[in-house]
């Protein structure tokens, strides 16, 4: 359910009505908007009776939300979610790039390619501290000291850190080293960490399951709204299906429907979307001609000797040929590559 307030209603009735949704035994929601704040209500298993809340001072009216993804969806939240971070915006017409190595090799790597995205405007940077593989045998990340790497490349340069978190054990080292939280296709469904992730003061990027539909990622971010988090990115990877001439199927077609469904923005990485390098830059152009808010795409100095994901991992010749295409594209959709400082394009 969705408590529309009337424009002109004060911050004192706005509390009024969040105390008595919390004495229903439901967890109010409040979403400020550019006229009026809205209320979303959760939490309730069954029928609520509408005119202990209706009458209260301030209401203009109650409104019932259809979707089973209450606070992901439109209907309670009709305008773009829009994230604002020191380094970048994610929304609002902006494009915004995240870019980096599949995985922390060594802080040399790191500070290299922090240095490299930051002269060329790119705010912010990926890579796994942590790596879920497919063989146990494979590199597994460097882990905390992987963390303490990132960290420090964030104190040297300012640039934004985006790496993974794949379990709740560490999710305070993660926290403390990251300004945006991924999770990965594996974890989308992993509901105790979403839980976890959902009392975080951080945003979290969330990637689309392996199989999932719209409707079942849309649900997953509801586990981290529901519990507070409202700073919820999600991110389409590739999904599972037929095709053997990809590594996945790089699901362009679910970014309008997720627009029209949801408010939250909404990535693409086009690295494990297709699993080859040749592949990744024409995909990147589509995303943003597909409407997409950015990119997540992996980026390394030498990627034939990556310890992860060099196949489908651009160099740096190859990645700032990408961002001019990607800036001389923008101009004539209406959007704007989000690239700061005074050496960006």
């Amino acid at each position: 359910m969705l408590v529309v307030m009337q424009s002109h209603s004060t911050a004192e009735q706005i509390e009024r009505v969040l105390a008595a949704i919390r004495e229903l035994g439901l967890s109010p929601h409040p979403m400020p908007g550019p006229t009026r704040t809205a209320i979303g209500i959760t939490g309730n298993t069954g029928m609520v009776d509408s005119r202990t809340l209706e009458v209260l001072p301030g209401v203009r009216e109650l409104i019932r939300v259809t979707k089973p993804y209450k606070l992901a969806s439109r209907e309670m939240h009709e305008h773009d979610t829009v994230i604002r971070l020191p380094q970048g915006t994610f929304g609002a017409g902006a494009f915004t790039v995240i870019a980096g190595p599949c995985s922390v090799e060594d802080e040399s790597l790191i500070f290299r390619t922090a240095d490299w995205l930051m002269e060329r405007g790119v705010r912010f940077l990926r890579a796994g501290a942590f790596k879920p593989r497919t063989s146990p045998y494979a590199f597994q990340g460097l882990g905390h000291e992987g963390l303490e790497i990132l960290r420090r490349a964030s104190e040297r340069t300012g640039i934004g850190i985006v790496t993974e978190l794949m379990d709740t054990e560490n999710a305070d080292a993660v926290e403390e080293a990251a300004d945006i939280i991924q999770v990965g296709a594996r974890n989308m469904q992993n509901f105790s960490l979403l839980r976890r992730l959902s009392r975080v003061r951080k945003p979290v990027l969330l990637k689309r399951g392996l199989s999932a539909t719209l409707e079942e990622w849309l649900m997953s971010a509801e586990y981290l709204l529901s519990g507070g988090n409202y700073e919820v990115i999600l991110c389409e990877r590739g999904v599972r299906t037929f095709s053997d001439h990809s590594r996945n199927t790089l699901d362009l077609s679910v970014i309008p429907p997720a627009k029209v469904m949801s408010h939250l923005p909404i990535l693409v990485d086009p690295s494990h979307g297709t699993g080859r390098r040749d592949y990744v830059p024409p995909m990147a152009l589509a995303t943003l001609a597909a409407g997409a808010d950015g990119l997540l795409i992996e980026v390394h100095p030498d990627p034939d000797h990556a310890l992860s994901d060099g196949a489908q991992t651009l160099d740096f010749a190859r990645f700032e040929l990408l961002l001019g295409q990607l800036e001389a594209l923008a101009h004539p959709l209406g959007r704007t590559l989000d690239l700061r400082g005074p050496t960006s394009h």
